[in-house]
C-alpha cells in the first residue's frame, strides 16, 4: 500500500491534469495516476519518425485574456505557452460549388462574411451574440452546474444577473430553435454550415444542440475570445501542467492503469491498479477526482472488497443509460509543404457523405510538428464506434484500409494533392483511441450537448458518494481544452469548500 493522500486524480488528460495542479498549489497531497506512458489524453501526441501528431484535439481555446486556460495559468504562476492566434479559425467549404466560409477573429469581417455567405441572417447571429454576452458574463463567476447543494446554490447564484435571467428562457432550446425564432429556418446553406460546426463541438447537429452552448462556441473564433494553434505541440498543455504539480509537491504516476475503486467502511477510499507487466498497486486517499468517461464508473466503484457497487441504484443506472458519444476516424498524413493548396489555412472542414464531414489541421513550417518545408495533415470524421467494436480482426483491417483509401482520396481531390506525394499516411480507428485513452470502444469526446444535457440539465462534478467528484468532457461547460479546465476548476472548487477552505481564482 503506498502511503495515504489526501487526493488522488485519476486520468492524465487536461481535466485530471488540471485538477491535481490546482490542488497542489493549495498545498493539498495529490498524486495523479495515468495509465498511458504519457500525459494528455485525447490532447495528447504521438512522432513517426520525424513527424510530430497530435492525437486529436488540435486547437486551443481560452488563452486570451479573461479565457479559462490564462486565468488558471496565472493563478499556478506558469507562462503560457507560446501560441499563434487562428486568423481565420477554419474555413468551412459546403462542396456546393459555392465559395468556403472564412471564420475571421475580426467581429467585423466576420459580419461582412456572413452578411455575404447568408444575407438574411442577421437577427440569428445578434441572437446568438447577445445570449453568449449573457453566458460569458454568467461563467465568469465560476458558477456551479448542475445545483446538488446549498453551497452550489450558493455559489451559482453569485453568478445570475439581469443578462442570465432574460437569457433562462432559451435553456431548453436548440440552436435550430433560434433559426426558427428569427425566421431563418429556410436557409439550408446556413443550416448546413451550422450542422457542420457545431458536431465539432458539441457532437449534435443544431437541432439537438443546446442554445445557449451552441451560441457560445459559434462565436469562439471571434475577438475578444479566439482559437489557437499552439507551438511544438499539443502535448506542451501536459508538460506544463504536469510540471506545476511536480513544482508544488505533487506526484503524476504514468503507467498506472485503475482496475477498481474501493469505498472502505470508513469513508476512505483505496485506488487499485496495475502496470501492463501485471505489477499491482494499492493507493488510500480521502477524496478521489475521476476524469475518466462517466460511463465507467459503474464497473469501476465497489462497496469494500465486495462486488457490490457503491453508487446509488438510481445514479449508476443512469450513468449506464448515458448514450455513447461519437467516435472518430483520423488520418495521420505528411508531405511536402509545396503540394499543399497556396496559403493553406490551418485549419478547413469540408463536407461529404463517404466518408463524411472531414476537419483538417495542417502544421504551420516551423511549428515543430514536421521539418522545414514539410507539412503534417491531420483529416478526421466522426464515426458510431460500436461499429468498429463488433467486427473481427480480419473485419477491422480490411474496413480500415477501405476507409484509409477513401479518406486519402478525398483530400486529393479536394487539395490536389498527388496519390504520391505522402511521405507518411496511417488511420485511427476507435480501436486505437480504446487502447490510446482507455475510453470505452474508443469514444471521443464528451456527451452531445442536447438541450437536457447542458448546464443545469447535465452531469454534475458532485456525486451522490461523498468524496469522489467527476471532471472532463462530459461535465459542464462540455468538451475542448478550455471547458475540461473549467470542469476541473469546478470539481476542485467544491472538494476545498467540503474541506472549510475556498479556492478561487484573482
Amino acid at each position: 500500500m503506498e502511503p495515504e493522500q489526501d487526493v488522488i486524480v485519476i486520468g492524465g488528460g487536461i481535466a485530471g491534469l488540471t485538477a491535481a495542479a490546482l490542488l497542489a498549489h493549495e498545498n493539498i497531497n495529490v498524486t495523479l495516476l495515468e495509465a498511458h506512458h504519457q500525459l494528455g489524453g485525447c490532447a495528447g501526441t504521438f512522432r513517426r519518425g520525424p513527424y510530430t501528431f497530435d492525437v486529436g484535439a488540435t486547437q486551443v481555446a481560452g488563452l486570451e485574456p479573461g479565457g479559462s486556460h490564462a486565468r488558471i495559468f496565472r493563478h499556478l504562476g506558469l507562462v503560457p505557452p507560446a501560441a499563434e492566434q487562428l486568423d481565420p479559425g477554419c474555413v468551412v467549404d459546403l462542396a456546393d460549388g459555392s465559395a468556403p466560409i472564412h471564420l475571421w477573429h475580426d467581429p467585423d469581417r466576420w459580419h461582412q462574411e456572413r452578411a455575404h455567405q447568408f444575407p438574411g441572417s442577421e437577427r440569428f447571429w445578434a441572437l446568438c451574440s447577445w445570449l453568449h454576452q449573457q453566458n460569458w458574463a454568467f461563467a465568469g463567476h465560476d458558477p456551479v452546474l448542475p445545483v446538488r447543494n446549498g453551497w452550489d446554490l450558493q455559489r451559482t447564484l453569485k453568478a445570475i444577473g439581469l443578462g442570465t435571467l432574460a437569457s433562462s428562457p432559451f435553456s431548453l432550446m436548440s440552436v435550430a430553435d433560434l433559426l426558427r425564432l428569427c425566421g431563418c429556418a429556410d436557409q439550408p446553406r446556413l443550416r448546413r454550415f451550422l450542422d457542420l460546426q457545431l458536431r465539432l463541438y458539441s457532437q449534435e447537429p443544431s437541432e439537438r444542440t443546446a442554445a445557449l452552448y451552441g451560441a457560445t462556441v459559434l462565436q469562439m473564433v471571434q475577438a475578444p475570445l479566439g482559437l489557437w494553434h499552439l507551438h511544438g505541440s499539443m502535448q506542451v498543455l501536459s508538460e506544463l501542467l504536469a510540471s506545476a504539480i511536480r513544482r508544488d509537491g505533487g506526484e503524476v504516476s504514468l503507467k498506472r492503469r485503475v482496475t477498481r475503486l474501493e469505498r472502505t467502511k470508513t469513508n476512505h477510499w483505496i485506488v487499485h491498479g496495475q502496470e501492463r507487466n501485471g505489477t499491482r498497486h494499492h493507493w488510500r486517499c480521502q477524496e478521489l477526482i475521476c476524469s475518466l468517461p462517466p460511463q465507467c464508473l459503474p464497473a469501476l466503484v465497489t462497496q469494500g472488497d465486495s462486488q457490490r457497487s457503491a453508487l446509488p441504484a438510481h445514479y449508476g443506472n443512469r450513468l449506464q443509460s448515458l448514450q455513447a458519444p461519437s467516435g472518430a476516424l483520423v488520418l495521420y498524413g505528411a508531405l511536402d509543404r509545396s503540394l499543399l493548396p497556396h496559403d493553406c489555412p490551418l485549419h478547413l472542414q469540408r463536407d461529404g457523405e463517404d466518408p463524411g464531414s472531414l476537419f483538417v489541421s495542417v502544421s504551420r513550417d516551423g511549428d515543430g510538428r514536421a521539418p522545414s518545408g514539410q507539412a503534417t495533415l491531420i483529416a478526421s470524421v466522426f464515426t458510431d464506434p460500436r461499429q468498429w467494436a463488433e467486427l473481427s480482426e480480419p473485419e477491422h483491417q480490411k474496413r480500415k484500409r477501405k476507409t484509409l483509401d477513401t479518406m486519402r482520396s478525398t483530400l486529393e481531390s479536394w487539395l490536389g494533392i498527388p496519390t504520391q506525394g505522402w511521405n507518411h499516411l496511417e488511420l485511427s480507428t476507435p480501436r486505437a483511441f480504446a487502447h490510446w485513452t482507455g475510453r470505452p470502444q474508443g469514444i471521443v469526446g464528451g456527451l452531445g450537448q442536447h438541450p437536457h444535457h447542458f448546464g443545469p440539465f447535465g452531469l454534475a462534478s458532485r456525486t451522490p458518494v461523498p468524496g469522489l467528484w467527476l471532471c472532463g468532457d462530459s461535465i459542464y461547460p462540455g468538451e475542448g481544452t478550455a471547458g475540461v479546465s473549467l470542469s476541473a476548476l469546478m470539481a476542485c472548487q467544491q472538494l476545498m469548500a467540503r474541506r472549510g477552505s475556498s479556492l478561487t481564482l484573482g
